[in-house]
């Protein structure tokens, strides 16, 4: 097991908005190795597991909260976020923020249409500017 650094648990956090991996339940970047009790508690997990092969390096590892990466055990990512309905995991922080200004733009497209349909150029104004707020504000996930 791995004694990790800041910069590499930074790194593991934030590749997932710090989110955990398998359920998506928010992860209180403070709470890393927290006992499960504790709000926003959470561990590295490897996706592939060490049990069965996995290494230490970082493209193998995301955050899990303590509850789900105790239960996981040596199982699969694909079997563990189904049972939370899930099926991958959430976004990086960089793809998040990526595919809200897309969203916002889409948005501010259909309500320069929808408004400007409506009201004229007046409502396309508006239309651009409500819908782009409202689809940025979406999460991707």
């Amino acid at each position: 097991m791995a004694a990790w650094t800041d910069e590499e648990l930074e790194r593991i956090y934030d590749s997932t908005s710090g989110r955990c991996h398998l359920c998506g339940k928010r992860l209180a970047w403070t709470n890393y190795g927290a006992a499960k009790d504790k709000r926003g508690a959470w561990h590295v997990d490897h996706s592939r597991p060490l049990a069965r092969g996995g290494g230490d390096d970082l493209r193998n590892t995301k955050p899990a909260c303590v509850s789900c990466n105790c239960s996981k055990q040596a199982g699969h990512n694909r079997t563990i976020r189904a049972r939370h309905g899930r099926t991958r995991a959430p976004l990086s922080r960089r793809r998040r923020e990526e595919e809200k200004l897309k969203q916002g733009f889409a948005g501010a497209a259909a309500g320069v249409l929808i408004g400007g349909a409506i009201a004229g150029p007046p409502g396309a104004w508006v239309g651009g500017a409500v819908m782009a707020m409202l689809a940025h504000d979406h999460d991707p996930d």
